[in-house]
């Protein structure tokens, strides 16, 4: 479903964040991506669909590919419609009801008629538990709440894989388990996805393969047992110590 070939990403002169990243991604896995903050998580997730874009390498989503040396407009267009992404800022209209920024990629970018949209965007609520909440805009929902309408406006596009950044590290601590409730429920379903998150236990009981990356590169890659339960390598046990203390 994705693959990654000789990805890099410098920023400015030589500030390299990301270094040879190679990966590929089964349909329905879903992968968590662990480390230390600045190691480059967010930006590898950012450069599947080109929001950063990458230095060097190909990017794979579905049937799409993308090189850095050489690409157009459009192949970013068909690549970005291949996944979306869930957002650590929600990222939601504030001028919009939580039905209508599910609706908005429906009517505005697939052109399909708002009935339509609309029909979509309430099953989605009410995937997501959002239902009763609607018609309310983002200033009167808890930063949970808005999560969770980020989650059914990323679903509603219909994607391939689904991209979460950091999806709880805004959130009060009370407010966390309704979003890895509804992420949960998805990776049931089968969803392919891709999750950077902090969130160890999670990780644990939700992925079903981790990558653990320092340095801007992928140290270690295996199934939770193996990265979580019993760690050899000598950084990825530090990381682990330091996190769960």
């Amino acid at each position: 479903m994705v693959e990654v070939t000789g990805l890099s990403k410098t920023f400015g002169k030589d500030t390299e964040v990301l270094k040879d990243i190679n990966l590929k991604i089964k349909k329905n896995e879903v992968v968590a991506i662990l480390g230390p903050s600045g190691t480059g998580k967010s930006t590898l997730l950012r450069c599947l669909n080109y929001l950063c874009e990458p230095t060097t390498g190909t990017v794979r989503v579905g049937n799409v590919t993308v090189d850095a040396a050489h690409h157009t407009r459009q192949e970013v267009r068909n690549l970005r419609r291949q996944s979306a992404m869930v957002f650590q800022g929600y990222n939601l209209f504030k001028n919009k009801t939580a039905k209508e920024n599910v609706m908005e990629a429906l009517v505005t970018v697939q052109k399909k008629p708002k009935a339509e949209a609309e029909q979509i965007a309430l099953k989605l609520l009410e995937k997501v538990g959002m239902l009763e909440r609607k018609d309310f805009y983002p200033a009167k929902m808890s930063g949970g709440q808005q999560q969770r309408v980020g989650i059914a406006r990323a679903l509603a596009v219909n994607p391939d894989v689904l991209l979460f950044d950091e999806p709880t590290s805004a959130l009060d601590p009370e407010l966390v388990g309704e979003v890895l409730n509804t992420i949960k429920q998805l990776a049931e379903e089968d969803t392919t996805m891709i999750l950077v998150t902090h969130e160890i236990r999670f990780a644990r009981n939700v992925a079903t393969r981790i990558i653990f990356m320092d340095g801007g590169q992928i140290v270690v890659d295996g199934t939770p047992e193996e990265v979580i339960d019993h760690p050899e390598n000598p950084r990825l046990r530090q990381f682990l110590n330091f996190v769960t203390k």
